[in-house]
């Protein structure tokens, strides 16, 4: 049986760097994985998230990824995609914040005139549907709302 990666020799690429059988991350470490891996670090934060609680409980995340017709039974999977929406609900967030603060100062009442640096932002939908635009997701309000 021929094992090519044991017996690979060193190639030169264009650029004249010299790469093993494992390419530029060098050697394996004990267990078998690459330094620099993807596997690794996917090994790495399976791991920490069995001990991780996410904002939005498992049983949320499951129930709608059984709605969408995805089924496991891998908590860590759960709590993954729990994590990925966690994020990105905190990206929307965070930019429908930054366009209150480009909007100017808030108007402030008589109470909270001897403090103009303490500018407090309020989510509204003028904020937060330029902030879902730059997602791609459309919102528009009822016109019984306007």
């Amino acid at each position: 049986m021929n094992n090519d990666l044991v017996d690979a020799k060193p190639a030169a690429s264009d650029e004249g760097v010299v790469f093993g059988a494992l390419g530029a991350r060098g050697g394996a470490l004990p267990n078998g994985k690459v330094p620099g891996d993807p596997y690794l670090t996917m090994d790495a934060l399976l791991e920490n998230l069995e001990d991780y609680t996410p904002t939005i409980p498992d049983s949320v995340t499951g129930y709608y990824l059984n709605r969408a017709g995805f089924e496991t039974t891998d908590p860590r999977i759960i709590r993954l995609i729990s994590l990925a929406a966690q994020k990105f609900i905190s990206d929307i967030a965070n930019d429908a914040l930054q366009h209150c603060r480009m909007k100017g100062p808030v108007p402030s009442s008589s109470r909270n005139k001897s403090k103009t640096n303490d500018k407090k932002c309020t989510l509204t939908m003028e904020d937060l549907i330029p902030a879902l635009n730059e997602y791609n997701i459309s919102v528009k309000k009822p016109y019984y709302f306007v």
